[in-house]
């Protein structure tokens, strides 16, 4: 039987997370190729809503990694994905999984060993934690947006399906 592989996504910032790992990679620091990053303008453009379709299209653990907190190219992006990593968290819980299987955090671009630890010390947290039940199971995650909305798609207690 062979060991279970982890199948992480990293959202990483333009400007700071990926030039992090970027700098792993031309450092060649080696660190676990089931990391598959996604870069981003900023983290503040990260959404519950992508965590969550994340975990439905098959990832095991997903990490938000953003600018150190005060030096966003952005202000104060890094400081809402913080927000909404936290939400998300919680909804994940609540939904059945594990919270450790989603983690934020800031880096600088200079940060290339730092960021090569962390995929290492979440791909061994995920492979310790299995599979996610999401994957094995096939089925999809209700995702709920704990937001105002205008729209009319309002349910009870300020809640809205998206």
């Amino acid at each position: 039987m062979t060991e279970f592989e982890p199948r992480i996504l990293a959202l990483c910032c333009h400007y700071c997370a990926y030039g992090a790992a970027d700098l792993a990679g031309s450092m060649r620091t080696q660190y676990p190729p089931n990391v598959r990053i996604l870069r981003l303008p900023c983290t503040g453009k990260v959404d519950i809503a992508h965590i969550m379709r994340a975990f439905e299209q098959g990832a095991d653990g997903v990490i938000v990694a953003g600018c150190l907190e005060g030096g966003c190219h952005f202000q104060e992006g890094n400081l809402r994905a913080k927000r909404r990593v936290g939400l998300a968290k919680r909804i994940l819980e609540e939904s059945g999984l594990e919270r450790e299987r989603l983690e934020m955090f800031n880096l600088s671009s200079a940060m290339g060993q730092t960021f090569a630890e962390i995929a290492r010390d979440v791909t061994e947290r995920i492979r310790a934690l299995g599979p996610s039940p999401v994957r094995v199971a096939g089925c999809e995650l209700r995702v709920v947006s704990w937001e105002a909305s205008d729209d009319s798609s309002e349910t009870k207690g300020g809640e809205t399906e998206r």
